[in-house]
């Protein structure tokens, strides 16, 4: 699993021109499912995800999770962060899982991820094309990826 994390002070998702779900302060996690994923990858992500300290403390310093603050999360399917683009230059998405075994995946990591945090969880709609609309807050940014654990 590949994930794009940002820090948000809010983020909509919008569908057919109709806000579908916001969050106020948070994080905004894109998510892409890879074939070989498992519920282990889940399991690590979320827990990783939940517990990274990027919000400020008292002191200004990034020290607190989203689970410390109590602060929202929305998770939306992007299986294009598993782009290749070493050939040509149109995209490859083969390492991308299809979308029979990525719904339940992506469906799955939310569950975790909500157990983690003792809350709901914002999503869109898989395979649906959404407008993202979100204030960037620091900006803070940050990849992860299951298969990848640095």
């Amino acid at each position: 699993m590949r994930t794009i994390i940002q820090r948000v002070s809010q983020a909509q998702i919008s569908i057919n021109e109709q806000i579908y779900s916001s969050i106020e302060k948070g994080l905004l996690i894109l998510l892409a499912v890879e074939m070989s994923d498992t519920q282990e990858d889940i399991d690590w992500l979320a827990g990783k995800i939940a517990r990274l300290r990027i919000f400020d403390d008292a002191c200004g310093v990034m020290n607190l999770s989203v689970k410390d603050i109590n602060a929202n999360c929305m998770v939306i399917s992007q299986f294009t962060l598993f782009a290749s683009t070493k050939k040509g230059n149109r995209p490859s998405y083969i390492k991308a899982a299809i979308p029979a075994v990525a719904q339940p995946l992506y469906e799955q990591f939310v569950q975790t991820l909500q157990k983690e945090l003792r809350q709901p969880i914002a999503t869109g709609v898989f395979g649906a094309n959404m407008q993202i609309n979100l204030t960037n807050d620091g900006p803070v940014t940050i990849i992860i990826d299951s298969k990848n654990k640095e």
